[in-house]
Order: structure tokens, then C-alpha cells, then sequence
């Protein structure tokens, strides 16, 4: 997981996908392979996946999609973002395009007795095709997802993380060793008001993973806590969803 630094930089969500590309059945092996190795938030939720075709889903992007299934326990949301964002991550190192599809149907609501959670489109990519100048991504200044002068070279890199519709709901509260990270309830978005709650929760799970991973990568050794949906206590528009205490 720790070695996927450098593509925080290179991955990016693919809309566009070239027909006259195609993955190979080793290609597709080696994806089922790695599903199963990535290190989940959660240790105790089931997941499955199935990978078809695009066309036997409602997704009219990328070649495939990868249909993701979990056991609906506390945090579940959290843990599939936090393990889709790895993939993703291995994904572009291998010059696989991907892009996460929310609003995706499948008539197979159901596999191995759990229920279907979210899709990502996925598809060969040319490397010209990936992200060459990761800051020119549309993103919210600095000031308004990360409170607090400490840990700036790693607020400059997980500030890029992707998130349904762009919506960016990470806010950040940074007091030496003790980070807090909240999900915001009043972020601007496409996605129905009734639903954003459920993306947003997948969109925190994958900043928690790029956050690890740039933590690490800048030498900070961290303990991390999740907390259940508490409210923080002066501000009923943000959502406790974990702590980080740098060791």
C-alpha cells in the first residue's frame, strides 16, 4: 500500500476510453489477484467482487467494471474507499484507466450473500493519457478543508484525493500530533441531497487512504482510531470520522 506514493500524482478519473484498447486475460488475472491483497480499514467486513463487461451494467464508460459487494457493518462505506482508493492507485501504476461510478446499476444486487455497494469503470489507458501536472486539479484551497499550520507537506498532497462529483466533504482540524478529520454535511453537489451521506462516507474512506500513504511516505509513524459518526460538538455540520496521533 505504502508504495503507491507517486501515483497520488498520475492517477486520474477517466471519462474518455480508447475502443481500440483492450485488456488482455492476464491483465484481467492479475486484477483478480490483486483485489484480495489490498489491507482493508476494517478487518472484519466481508467483500466480493465481480468483474463483467460494462455493458451488462447501466455504465457506459471503460471496458469493464469492477462490481463491488460488502457485508453492511459499521464503517463499511469507509473501509470499501479506503480499499477501491488502493486500487485505483495500483490500477494507474499498470496504465489501467478507472473511474468510480456511483450512480452505476447492476441487476445483481446481491453475491455470495452480500450486498452490491458501488462500481468502477475501468479500462487500458495509454500512458500519455494520465495525469501530468496533478495540480492543475480542480480542488478547494488549502484554508478551507485543513485547520492548523502542522503537517502541511501532507495536507499539499491528500488535498488531491478524489470524491464523488468533485465535492471534496474532508475537513481537517491539525493540532501538532493530533489529527481530527470530520466529513462535512454542507458540501455543494450534484448527487441528491438524500445520497450524499453514503458517497461521501466511500469519499472519506479513500482521503483515510491517502492519507496513510502520504504520512508514511513523508516519515510519520501514526495511530489511527475511527470514531462512529459523532457529531463535533460545536459544529452539528461535521462528522467525527477518525483520529490520527502522530507517534
Amino acid at each position: 500500500m505504502y508504495d503507491m506514493y507517486d501515483m497520488i500524482f498520475k492517477r486520474k478519473s477517466f471519462r474518455r476510453f480508447d475502443d481500440t484498447l483492450a485488456l488482455s486475460n492476464e491483465e484481467l488475472q492479475k486484477i483478480e489477484q490483486q483485489l484480495y491483497k489490498f489491507p482493508p480499514l476494517v478487518d472484519d467486513i466481508n467483500l466480493k467482487y465481480q468483474i463483467v463487461k460494462q455493458d451488462k451494467t447501466t455504465c457506459k464508460r471503460g471496458e469493464y467494471c469492477l462490481l463491488v459487494y460488502s457485508e453492511k457493518k459499521e464503517d463499511y462505506l469507509l473501509n470499501i474507499g479506503y480499499v477501491l482508493a488502493q486500487l485505483d492507485l495500483w490500477m494507474a501504476s499498470e496504465n489501467i484507466g478507472a473511474c468510480w461510478y456511483g450512480m452505476g446499476k447492476t441487476t445483481e444486487q446481491q453475491y455470495g450473500g452480500l450486498d452490491f455497494v458501488i462500481m468502477l469503470a475501468f479500462g487500458k489507458g495509454h500512458s500519455v493519457e494520465f495525469r501530468k501536472d496533478y495540480t492543475k486539479a480542480k480542488r478547494k484551497e488549502l484554508a478551507i478543508i485543513w485547520n492548523g499550520e502542522s503537517l502541511v507537506d501532507v495536507a499539499n498532497v491528500v488535498r488531491y484525493a478524489p470524491s464523488s462529483c468533485n465535492s471534496q466533504p474532508w475537513r481537517v482540524f491539525c493540532e501538532s500530533a493530533d489529527i481530527q478529520i470530520y466529513r462535512s454535511t454542507q458540501v455543494r453537489s450534484m448527487i441528491p441531497e438524500g445520497r450524499r451521506p453514503y458517497y461521501n462516507s466511500i469519499d472519506m474512506g479513500i482521503f483515510l487512504c491517502f492519507m496513510e500513504i502520504t504520512m508514511k511516505n513523508k516519515g510519520y509513524e501514526f495511530k489511527r482510531m475511527l470514531y462512529a459518526g459523532q457529531k463535533k460538538d460545536e459544529d452539528e455540520d461535521l462528522i467525527a470520522v477518525a483520529n490520527y496521533r502522530i507517534l
